[in-house]
Order: C-alpha cells, then structure tokens, then sequence
C-alpha cells in the first residue's frame, strides 16, 4: 500500500469505527478529516458522498431484510431531496470556473451543517421528547400536509448534502423524529438510510461528473471503513452514550468553527 494512501485507510477504520458505536458521524467526520489532509473541499465532497452511498447500502439492505424501512416516507424525502440536489449542483457547476468561489461556499456550508449536526446529536433525547410529547398535535395533521412537510424537509436535506456530504444522518433521523413522532426508532433508522443511498448516490455522480471526485481515495476509505464498521456494531453499548454523544458534539462543533473562522 502506497505509504501517501495509509493515512486514508487508518482515518476510514477510525470514522468506521465510530459509525458503527453510534450510527452517527460519517460524513460529518470523514469530510473534515480529508480536509485536513489537504484534499480540495470539493473532492473531498463529492469523494465523501460516494463513500456514503455505498456504506449505507449494505445497512438498507439489512434494514430492508428486516422490514425496518418505511418506503411511502422514503419516496415523499427523495421527491424533494433529488431534484434539490440536482439544482445544487447545477449552482456548483457556475461556480466552477472559479476554484476559490466554490470552495469558499462549500467551507463555509460545511461549517454550518456541521454545527447543526452536533445540536441535533447534543439534543437528540430532548428532541425525542419534545416529539413524543407533543405527539398528539399529529392528529390535526391531514396527510397531505404531512407529505408536504416531507417533502420540505427533503429538498433541505438534498441541498446541504449536495453541499457538503452531511446531513442525512443526524439531521435527517431528527428532522424525522419531529414529523413522524409515532414511528418506532429503528423504521425511523431504516428510512432516513435508505433514503440516504440515493440521495448520496445522485449527488456523488454529479460531483463525479464534475471531476470533484478521487476514486483511488475512495478504494482506500473504503479498505479501512469496512472493517471499522464491522468492529465497531460489535462494540455498540460498551461504551455509554451518553459519553459518546457528547464528545462527538463537541468534537464537530470545534471542527465547525475552525472551518468558519
């Protein structure tokens, strides 16, 4: 293995590792980390997104197995996230010509998201039952409405994905927590991930297609992660999470702020 590449792998294993403790933490740590390593932001995008499609795959796949996924929820999300993301990365491609401008706006959309993200992961529990206890507002919600409010919430995903790589995880499992309250945690799990898959896909592709992507990066995150997901779903509960939630929040909080300023 090339010694430059060894560095990726060991941060893939690491990433993978936490992903598979906490369910969290992928793309709002992986895009970050590939900045630090020098890696153009908007490689480090479009290199993430594929990385995160293809990760989530295998769990949809479980998900799937197990019928923890709500596919009526799924298809009203990629309704607004896909043509979303398209728009977004038809904004990018303006920008394009101008190499400053466009790492300029994904910077400083990934210092917003991943402040965002570290509330959502901070407030999760207070979130849940702020949801739980205002439950039965849901039942003056017509469906319409509610596939309205779903299909909202997925053009803002499609846009901060597309943007930064982040935002379908935590933000995404949150945002359906507050609109679907009644919902058992794990279908909620298993539909903001399949929702994430193509709605990562999409966005990957066409960051593909503009050259914002390392495929011998991705080989090498991948080569890490895999087995950093494996090791880590077997260590889920060892360590409290209300020790691990925390630390993750400030860690992207942090990481937030040295990307905005």
């Amino acid at each position: 293995m090339d010694a430059g590449y060894l560095g990726f792998s060991v941060a893939g294993l690491v990433v993978g590792f936490i992903v598979g403790m906490t369910g969290v933490g992928g793309g709002s740590l992986m895009t970050p980390i590939l900045l630090w390593f020098g890696i153009n932001p908007a490689t480090a995008v479009g290199t993430d997104l594929l990385y995160a499609a293809i990760t989530k795959g295998s769990g949809v796949w479980v998900h799937g197995k197990n019928k923890n996924i709500d596919w009526k929820i799924t298809g009203w999300l990629a309704l607004g996230s896909v043509p979303a993301a398209a728009l977004t990365l038809w904004f990018l491609t303006t920008l394009h010509t101008d190499t400053q401008a466009l790492n300029a706006v994904i910077k400083q959309g990934l210092a917003v998201v991943l402040v965002l993200t570290a509330l959502a992961i901070l407030f999760k529990s207070r979130l849940q039952a702020f949801a739980s206890k205002h439950a039965r507002d849901h039942y003056h919600l017509s469906d319409k409405t509610l596939n309205v409010l779903t299909v909202i919430t997925g053009v803002v995903l499609g846009i901060m994905v597309s943007l930064t790589s982040i935002g379908a995880g935590a933000l995404g499992t949150v945002a359906l927590f507050l609109l679907y309250p009644y919902l058992a945690t794990r279908r909620l799990v298993g539909t903001e991930i399949a929702h994430a898959v193509p709605l990562t896909l999409v966005a990957g592709l066409g960051h593909a297609s503009m050259g914002n992507m390392d495929w011998t990066l991705l080989g090498y995150l991948l080569l890490g992660s895999l087995p950093g997901i494996y090791i880590g779903s077997h260590l889920t509960g060892r360590i409290s999470d209300n020790v691990l939630r925390p630390c993750l929040a400030c860690m992207l909080l942090l990481i937030g702020y040295k990307l905005a300023f």
